[in-house]
């Protein structure tokens, strides 16, 4: 184990990767296409149609309460065949929507079978690494991830205008199956025989009573949210933001794919730099520089029209080339000390982070209309709560320790 500990293998990291892209190809992929959906499941309210992401990301919290803990049981392996099987279901409803609340109802049906590869993947991880290290292992892994926003809404887009909308949804289905014979190939079993919990109908109730045991796990799951949150704004509203108050639909894919490609490079230097600064002093300075730069444009352009595309992308660019040295880093810290349960842990890690972020996302993005000006307050504002969070948790910490 230690061997392993010292030299991640590149298959290993690629294929969590995977596990965890088709989350970010089912979002992002179908971005340039929202307008063209809403049309043809007769929904022409931008607002509305938001939901074909947000929604996704409710599946996604509400399906790590059921495969997390059922991994702990049953084993990882199990539960990522399971989410597979629900996820091709999903997308097949999706496909034949006539409405809007068809359409959502399988957005949501497709990020609870989401939500076990994703979930599983950091529970993999958590079995085979700790500490710092661990975060480093996370981090490559997310920043392997990234290539998929990078690309998803370029080939979206390519997809779109040859084959029409449906056809992202075939190759997100063939996306999906060749990562789960992938997984089902060449990765083993990671839960140990003696971590495995037996089935009974507590196992949910134990589970949050040893997470709430640890106070910087619960804080730092807090922080995700409100982080998540605030970035689920950009994402939900991007195609808004670019395609209608910017008249930049044909450069958007391109827009979104250079800010992505910010976030990754952040996330890959933060692979490096993590285990000689600590993920803890990292997270801590990134979060800072989040918040001062999102209060800052708050500040700037108070009362005022959106300023040039230039001057967006500068400081969206800013904004997210931070993030790379947080959500890695605080997934790492919250699943640090519960590596014992680390299938339920990671699960209500993620349902909690999520289902705050969804309100978060869904009550600033309802002022993204004429401006942009809401994103970056929600950024801010969200930022400070944090950093709060942040200093409630060191503070806390330092009395346990003395």
């Amino acid at each position: 184990m230690q061997k392993q500990a010292q030299k991640p293998n590149f298959e290993f990291i690629a294929l969590m990767a995977a596990l965890m892209s088709i989350v970010a190809l089912a979002i992002d992929a179908i971005l340039p296409a929202i307008a063209d959906i809403g049309v043809t499941i007769n929904s022409l309210n931008p607002t509305d149609n938001q939901m074909l992401v947000t929604m996704i990301f409710l599946g996604l919290g509400v399906g790590q309460l059921f495969f997390g803990p059922l991994s702990d049981c049953y084993g990882r392996k199990p539960m990522v065949y399971a989410g597979f099987i629900l996820f091709f279901v999903a997308s097949l409803i999706c496909l034949g929507a006539s409405s809007l609340e068809v359409m959502v109802f399988g957005r949501i049906l497709q990020g609870m079978g989401l939500s076990a590869p994703r979930t599983i993947a950091i529970s993999i991880i958590r079995d085979t690494y700790k500490g710092d290290y661990m975060a480093r292992v996370i981090s490559f892994v997310v920043a392997f991830f990234i290539l998929v926003p990078v690309v998803a809404p370029a080939i979206g887009k390519i997809i779109l205008d040859n084959f029409g909308w449906e056809a992202i949804f075939y190759v997100q289905l063939l996306f999906a199956l060749l990562t789960a014979l992938w997984f089902w190939r060449r990765q083993g079993e990671t839960l140990r025989p003696e971590y495995k919990v037996p089935i009974s109908s507590h196992v949910f109730v134990d589970g949050l009573k040893e997470f709430v045991k640890y106070r910087e796990t619960v804080v730092f799951t807090f922080i995700s949210g409100l982080v998540t949150g605030s970035f689920l704004v950009y994402l939900s509203a991007a195609q808004h933001i670019f395609e209608n108050q910017y008249t930049l639909k044909d450069s958007f894919p391109y827009i979104f794919a250079g800010l992505a490609i910010s976030i990754g490079l952040s996330t890959l230097l933060n692979g490096t730099l993590v285990m000689r600064f600590g993920m803890r002093k990292l997270s801590w300075m990134a979060t800072c520089a989040f918040t001062l730069i999102g209060l800052f444009y708050a500040l700037v352009f108070l009362n005022s029209p959106n300023p040039s595309i230039f001057v967006l992308i500068t400081f969206l660019s800013l904004q997210f080339f931070c993030l790379g040295f947080m959500w890695g880093n605080y997934r790492s810290i919250a699943m640090e000390p519960i590596g014992h349960i680390a299938g339920i842990g990671a699960a209500i890690n993620g349902f909690v982070s999520t289902i705050l972020a969804i309100p978060i996302a869904t009550f600033i993005g309802n002022f993204v209309d004429v401006t942009v000006w809401p994103l970056f307050a929600g950024l801010g504002l969200c930022g400070l709560v944090s950093l709060l969070l942040f200093r409630l948790a060191k503070k806390t910490k330092k009395v346990a320790t003395a």
